[in-house]
Formats: C-alpha cells, sequence, structure tokens
C-alpha cells in the first residue's frame, strides 16, 4: 500500500533501537524524510546507515535528549517543519511505589508526560497551517491494564492521554491526528533485559524465562519490533486521517477486555 506520505518531513523521537528505530525504518521506507534520534553518538549512526539501506529519502541523525529543552531544540533545528512527530521516551525503572519520592515523581512525569507535550507544542502549529500532520505518542499497555510498579509510568502515560485527547479533537479539522500506541512484550533490548533479571532470580535459563513470559499471552510470542512500526507507518499515512484520539494496544492479546 502507497502510505501517500513520501516526502513528507519526520522527527521519531528515541529511535535509535527498539520500537523508535522500527517506527523510523517503516516511515522511510514510505518516502519520509526522517530525523532519528539518541544518546549514543555510535549506536545512532549505525542506525542511520542501515535506515539508509532502505530509504527513499533523507535521514538524519541527532544527538540529542528530547528530554531537556537543548535536546528538542537540537531536533527541531534539524527539521523546524515536521509533517510528522513520533514521540518516544524511555520510562522509569520497575520500582515498589513506596520508593518513589518527591523528585523521582516529578521527572517520571516529566520525562512521560511533559516532555511530548512539549514537543507537540512545538510542531502542531506549523501542521495546522500546512493542513497535514501526524502525531503518533508511543505509551506502554500499561495505560489501559496498570502494572504493579510501573505506577509512576503508567500513571505519567495516562495523564498525557488523557491531556492530548482533547488537544487531538481541536485540530483533527486541519487534518491533524493525534493517537497512541501501546505496546506489550516486543522483542526489544528492554525486554531481554527484564527475561534475563528474571531467569537470574529464578535460578533457570534466559530460554525457560522467555519460554515462560511467551506461555501468558494469549499469541504465545512475542511482538515484532517491525509490527509496531507498520501500525505506527499506518496511522502517519494519507489514509488514518479519520483516525484521532484512539489508543491501539499491541500486546497480542495479553488485554482481557472487548473495548
Amino acid at each position: 500500500m502507497d502510505l501517500g506520505i513520501a516526502g513528507r518531513k519526520a522527527i521519531v523521537c528515541a529511535s535509535s533501537r527498539g520500537l523508535g528505530r522500527a517506527c523510523a525504518f517503516r516511515l522511510a521506507e514510505a518516502g519520509c524524510d526522517v530525523i532519528i534520534n539518541g544518546l549514543d553518538p555510535k549506536r545512532l549512526e549505525s542506525t542511520a546507515e542501515d535506515i539508509r539501506k532502505v530509504a527513499k529519502g533523507k535521514v538524519t541523525a541527532v544527538v540529542a535528549d528530547v528530554s531537556t529543552a537543548e535536546g528538542q531544540a537540537k531536533l527541531f533545528a534539524a527539521c523546524p517543519e515536521p509533517d510528522i512527530l513520533v514521540t518516544n521516551n524511555a520510562g522509569p525503572h520497575f520500582r515498589d511505589f513506596r520508593e518513589l519520592d518527591r523528585q523521582k515523581m516529578i521527572d517520571g512525569t516529566i520525562g512521560n508526560m511533559v516532555v511530548p507535550i512539549e514537543l507537540i507544542q512545538r510542531a502542531i502549529d506549523g501542521m495546522v497551517a500546512r493542513k497535514f500532520g501526524r502525531i503518533v505518542n508511543i505509551t506502554s499497555g500499561s495505560v489501559k491494564m496498570p502494572i504493579a510498579g510501573l505506577d509512576l509510568s503508567s500513571g505519567a502515560r495516562a495523564g498525557l492521554t488523557a491531556f492530548l485527547a482533547g488537544v487531538s479533537r481541536t485540530v483533527v479539522q486541519h487534518n491533524v491526528t493525534i493517537n497512541f500506541l501501546l505496546p506489550g512484550p516486543f522483542d526489544t533490548d528492554r525486554l531481554r533485559s527484564n527475561n534475563e533479571n528474571t531467569a537470574k532470580k529464578q535460578g533457570i535459563t534466559l530460554q525457560q524465562a522467555e519460554a515462560a513470559r511467551a506461555s501468558t499471552i494469549p499469541a504465545k510470542r512475542f511482538g515484532k519490533p517491525d509490527e509496531f512500526g507498520a501500525a505506527c507507518a499506518f496511522l502517519c499515512s494519507s489514509h488514518a486521517g479519520f483516525i484521532t484520539g484512539q489508543n491501539l494496544l499491541m500486546d497480542g492479546g495479553i488485554f482481557p477486555g472487548a473495548f
């Protein structure tokens, strides 16, 4: 399918690896000029080289911390007028909520709620003026099904979801959409690290830990990052202009609700 976004300019945050990387790949394949972002210069440049092998447009790598005003300024200096914005940022580490002091809660809320809003504030008026904009926020399946120990991450991202639900309805008349992708267990570095920790704690092999985790998923497997990237690219496409304010849960069937 031609997604109708060839030549569009896309910023994909935290895209040197994992799900952000997969989104950048798919947008580059669709013909977008893609700005990718990360903290590790070597990893970021390696990702850029890989994406250039399939890209139909320009790929620009920006080393920056999107959580900071300086990092955001660098991104928008590289792409002052993005047509597509994919927000993404690492979440707070797993910990009992009793261990969270005020500063940790402030930092988590800034990273997973305030930062995406700041990025959108920079991009949205230009999108409205050009009559095209696609904003996709990568949040988490825990927004719909909170996980004990990830309370700060779930809360901050749920706050972002509610905040932008109203905003999304104010700009869709200008062909600007705001949606959310909610990943469950995808085969990424973070999931592998979690499985390794589980294996060590339980005194089992990594393969046993992975098999046990996968058995709890109705799909009986972990998600593939490319599947996630493809979903992101569709939400960014010219065909998705009637979809806004929505949460697409990609968890292999873990969430048991009908709605």
